[in-house]
């Protein structure tokens, strides 16, 4: 799911991604930590899906999977050092 300027990534769920992905953060809850994997894991049908019900975790997802740049944003967005 690309990123648009209306979908907004907060640190917390910048927090959540950079955990999943052993890039820093910190863990999220169980429910949550499930939802991050099911997103991650999903083929791009489903995972657009579930990207429509949470287009933040969605986004942050897409960022750190597909963008050689989303790791460093997400770091950027966890730390207050960047626009959500």
């Amino acid at each position: 799911m690309p990123l648009t300027t209306s979908t907004v990534i907060s640190p917390e769920v910048a927090a959540h991604v950079l955990s999943h992905f052993g890039r820093g953060g910190y863990p999220a809850g169980d429910w949550t930590e499930l939802l991050i994997t099911l997103i991650d894991r999903a083929d791009m049908a489903n995972r657009a899906k579930l990207a429509q019900t949470f287009p933040d975790y969605g986004a942050a997802i897409s960022l750190a999977k597909y963008d050689e740049n989303g790791i460093a944003q997400l770091q950027h967005i966890f730390a207050g050092t960047a626009a959500a």
